[in-house]
């Protein structure tokens, strides 16, 4: 079979995560090079609240892991994530080789919905009293 590329999204525990980063992350590229795969990107996306429970977990790390790997070792690969406490629930792409280098560029920019988020406007500052005084009177306000 010939190398495809892919792309993993996992949500992890993030219990386990905050406990245990470099080693809740490491099984995601142990796995895939377990299976004769290489990774080409891997990296945080974004914690969050989940839309409902999943394992009895509210909250979730979604971790974005690109990677190549024969096509017949995908099922092998599927089936392991699913046998692993860390990882609650993972979804597995299969990429067209014309756009697989620039997703892989674009991953290990940093892009994505962290990168995306723009801090919220500072809220207007009214005027202070005296202000308004001054302002409609025409005088210094004491």
């Amino acid at each position: 079979m010939s190398q495809h590329v892919y792309e993993g999204m996992f949500i992890l525990d993030s219990n386990r995560y905050a406990r245990d980063a470099a080693g809740t992350v490491s099984q995601i590229p142990g796995a895939v090079e377990q299976f004769g795969g290489k990774v080409l990107a891997s990296r945080l996306w974004e914690e969050r609240r989940l839309a409902y429970p999943i394992k009895g977990h509210r909250k979730g790390t979604y971790w974005l892991t690109y990677f190549q790997l024969d096509g017949d070792q995908l099922h092998n690969l599927t089936r392991q994530f699913q046998l692993n406490e860390a990882v609650l629930r993972n979804l597995l792409l299969k990429i067209d080789s014309r756009i697989a280098d620039a997703m892989v560029q674009h991953a290990l920019t940093g892009g994505g919905p962290m990168a995306e988020r723009k801090p919220k406007p500072e809220p207007e500052v009214k005027a202070p009293v005296e202000a308004v005084v001054e302002e409609i009177s025409g005088e210094e306000a004491e």
